[in-house]
């Protein structure tokens, strides 16, 4: 099963230097019954997509949670074996955890299939978005619109090879 692992690039150069996404258990986002039936498609990729933009959402709030974490969401795509990444791991179908899984121990870094992360265009928007997340939170529209900025941008794709060069 595709999983897609929200990190910060902090995250990603700590899982680099590892060698591992961890420690478990691991918050991840795949296409779950749940994101399906929420969905309503049985097109793989436009799951996948749906799946890959909520791993999105999650990076976003790491980013709001770390002040010194650049202002680049970052998501790792990995590989593991269906048993091993749980869905509805609180048990509660709620819209916000649609696609929501939890991988119970550490994922070698060797899994990942790729990295996904924005390009340098976006950094104003996600910084806005981080900043507005608490208010849009709380039911302030215009945070919200400040954080749907965010999500205009599309994540670029990056092999695994080179995340020595995104993270410097």
């Amino acid at each position: 099963m595709r999983v897609y692992v929200p990190l910060t690039l902090p995250g990603l150069a700590e899982a680099h230097k590892t060698g591992e996404l961890g420690p478990g258990p691991l918050t991840a986002y795949a296409v779950t019954p749940g994101l399906r039936e929420w969905y309503v498609s049985d097109d793989i990729e436009e799951l996948e997509y749906a799946a890959l933009n909520r791993a999105a959402a999650a990076s976003l709030r790491l980013i709001a949670g770390d002040p010194d974490a650049a202002r680049r969401r970052v998501v790792v795509a990995v590989d593991v074996r269906d048993q091993d990444a749980v869905a509805d791991p609180d048990g509660v179908l709620v819209v916000s955890a649609l696609g929501e899984v939890r991988v119970a121990t550490a994922v070698p870094l060797s899994k990942a299939a790729a990295v996904h992360v924005d390009a340098d265009d976006a950094i104003g928007d996600v910084a806005a978005a981080a900043d507005a997340l608490g208010a849009a939170d709380q039911g302030d529209d215009d945070a919200q619109f400040t954080v749907d900025g965010a999500e205009d941008h599309e994540l670029l794709w990056y092999g695994v090879q080179e995340i020595q060069n995104l993270v410097g």
